[in-house]
């Protein structure tokens, strides 16, 4: 991974060192509570979110004195619906730590990053992601942490037909026939049902040249470039029976990533939680960039969740002082570790690149830099993504048109922008 960005020059750390922020508005009154309510990562009790939040707490605590932190977990099911609940009441946390921060910022409830961060904090952020956290221009959302895509394969299906990994949609097609051949349950597994087809979605339409948005930021789902994409789909791989026995809008993600990990899927587009999970189960997993319909591609999908800080306590400081601690190396690698997940600062993303310890994640920190999210800035978005799940596997239905489905996405998503 270039280090484009890696450390501050010498002016901006220099600049950075002493800015507190104190004289911006706002004070750094002694005795204070911060309530902080976060989404809980685990799988089980064994690896609960709870224990890292208590521990970032109670060492905040010990080197803040007069300021608390009280924080409550909750699971990903619930912790939007609570936060939302939370500030409807107007009892809104200090911070939280949910999936999206647009319609937030948009009510003017949050402070902006630069009214709570120091300078090397807030400089520190991979640009892309900085740059994801934006509402009207104005960054409202700390990404917390982050993960990119790549293609999977099972490399002793793969030895076993005598295939290479494959480098362009070509090779996935013509890979996939040989493994269908061969009896593999999923010669590739395509889930375009509900739980999660806008990320397989996006990746397909990134690698196809096209993406949510074009250059301005408009939605523009229907472009010749997506059309494109999902004619291929359909002809090349769904249409030839080349996607296994469940239809595309009918397989969700877990149930994928469950029939790869049981050594029944030739390939799919995973993420890192993904290759451990598999790689525990015996699969020998490999991994390349995302290919396109004329070589890999240069960029891959991110994802990213996000905290943010609620205005309605007042308290600016103390929470951009917990930000500051929250951010350094060792607690963002501490998590990313943790969870498989990948690191949203530049920093410790080259901490990361440079320690063989995290080496399997090593291809995912590659990509991160050029990743391409969702455009989270839009309070629209939600609208737009409940439209591609519940649209996009007709595309590929058996009759179908791709090109009137994603028309009509895009029609669903444009007046959703429109009512923003």
């Amino acid at each position: 991974m270039q280090r484009r960005y890696l450390g501050l020059t010498a002016a901006v750390a220099a600049l950075g060192m002493t800015a507190t922020l104190a004289g911006c508005g706002g004070t750094g009154s002694d005795d204070v509570t911060l309530k902080l309510v976060a989404a809980d990562y685990g799988t089980g009790e064994a690896n609960k979110s709870d224990t890292y939040w208590d521990g970032i707490a109670r060492s905040f605590e010990a080197s803040h004195p007069g300021i608390k932190v009280d924080v409550t977990v909750y699971p990903w099911t619930d912790v939007d619906r609570k936060v939302a609940e939370m500030v409807k009441a107007g009892d809104a946390p200090d911070i939280a730590q949910i999936g999206a921060y647009a319609d937030y910022a948009k009510a003017g409830k949050l402070y902006s990053a630069d009214q709570m961060l120091s300078i090397p904090t807030q400089a520190n952020f991979l640009p892309k992601l900085a740059e994801a956290g934006r509402y009207s221009r104005v960054q409202y959302g700390l990404p917390f942490v982050a993960s990119t895509r790549l293609l999977f394969y099972n490399k002793d299906l793969f030895r076993q037909a005598g295939l290479k990994a494959p480098q362009t949609w070509t090779d996935i097609a013509a890979d996939a026939a040989v493994l269908k051949q061969r009896g593999v349950t999923y010669p590739f597994a395509l889930p375009l049902g509900q739980e999660e087809s806008q990320a397989e979605t996006l990746m397909w339409l990134l690698s196809g040249g096209g993406g949510y948005t074009d250059d301005v930021g408009s939605y523009n789902i229907d472009s010749a470039e997506n059309i494109k994409t999902f004619d291929w789909l359909k002809s090349n791989l769904v249409d030839k029976g080349l996607v296994g026995p469940v239809a595309p809008g009918k397989l969700d993600r877990a149930k994928a990533f469950a029939a790869f990990s049981k050594g029944d899927v030739g390939m799919l587009n995973g993420h890192p939680t993904l290759m451990e999970k598999a790689q525990k189960q015996g699969v020998d997993v490999g991994m390349v960039q995302l290919p396109g319909p004329d070589g890999p591609t240069t960029g891959s999908m991110g994802v990213a969740d996000w905290i943010m800080g609620f205005k309605e306590g007042g308290h600016r400081v103390e929470a951009g002082k917990f930000f500051d601690f929250m951010f350094s190396d060792k607690n963002v690698i501490e998590f990313a570790d943790k969870y498989d997940m990948l690191p949203v600062t530049d920093s410790a993303s080259a901490a990361m690149e440079d320690d063989a310890k995290f080496k399997p994640l090593h291809k995912f920190l590659a990509t991160l830099p050029d990743a391409e999210f969702y455009p989270f800035g839009k309070t629209s978005w939600a609208a737009a993504s409940e439209s591609i799940k519940e649209n996009i596997g007709k595309a590929v239905e058996p009759g179908a048109n791709p090109e009137s489905v994603l028309e009509r996405i895009a029609q669903e998503s444009t007046a959703a922008e429109s009512a923003e």
